[in-house]
């Protein structure tokens, strides 16, 4: 099947129109959103904004009111985070799904299809930590880790699936500055590789810092797209918030 436009193709997700409204509030007011192959694409907004359930969406946590969803350029539905997982989407939430008493082979073999040998398992930890420097060890209990050894075993378990999307929920609002340097290195060698990635925050700073683009969200609703490296604080939280500093 052939299209007339370059778009279609050239988007990895493409969200069009997505509305998500609950009793007391419209968290998502027809929003529209595209992200391409190896880009680092902020949503931007305070709490409230409407953030977190537009990424519910993507992974198939929460379904739309209305709205399209195209990856690759073909409409689909995602009714299940499997369903997403299938189409290569993967997310790190803010609050890390971890078993304290469980090694982190074992936690990560809980998120993978066939019950891989944990043998097996930790060689392919192993590989994705040297690869992308994050430094774990596969039979260490989680309740002896920091919290940014948990969130290295969040991305390695995410990493494992191979994702061609990477969603990451305000994954630096714990983190040292020097963890968050680090962090930075690997993201930008995963969208070197060509994976996209989703990365949600409030920190003006660290975006534009990080990401090719941003979409920022204010109440539901888009308020402004661009590109961070050229825009100052000030002009990105005018966005963000409607009023300056």
């Amino acid at each position: 099947m052939s299209h007339t436009t370059s778009s279609y193709t050239e988007h990895r997700l493409e969200l069009r129109s997505i509305r998500k409204a609950y009793p007391a509030v419209v968290a998502n007011d027809g929003i529209d959103l595209s992200v391409d192959p190896g880009e680092i694409h902020a949503v931007v907004g305070e709490n409230g904004a409407g953030k977190s359930t537009l990424m519910k969406i993507i992974y198939g946590m929460v379904r739309p009111d209305s709205g399209e969803m195209l990856w690759d350029g073909r409409e689909v539905q995602v009714a299940t985070p499997a369903d997403a997982q299938k189409l290569g989407i993967g997310m790190v939430f803010q609050h890390f799904a971890l078993f304290d008493t469980l090694t982190v082979a074992e936690n990560i073999a809980l998120a993978l299809p066939g019950k891989p040998p944990i043998d097996a398992l930790s060689k392919r930890i192993a590989e994705v930590a040297a690869r992308y420097g994050l430094p774990v060890e596969p039979g260490r209990h989680i309740y002896t880790m920091s919290v940014g050894e948990r969130q290295r075993v969040e991305i390695i378990r995410a990493l494992l699936q191979d994702p061609r999307l990477l969603i990451l929920d305000e994954p630096t609002s714990v983190l040292t500055p020097q963890a968050v340097e680090t962090l930075f290195v690997t993201l930008r060698q995963i969208a070197a590789e060509g994976c996209s990635i989703l990365y949600i925050s409030h920190k003006l700073g660290e975006i534009r810092d990080l990401c090719h683009k941003a979409t920022i969200l204010r109440g539901g609703r888009v308020t402004g797209v661009c590109d961070p490296r050229q825009e100052s604080p000030a002009s990105m939280a005018r966005l963000m918030i409607g009023a300056d500093l």
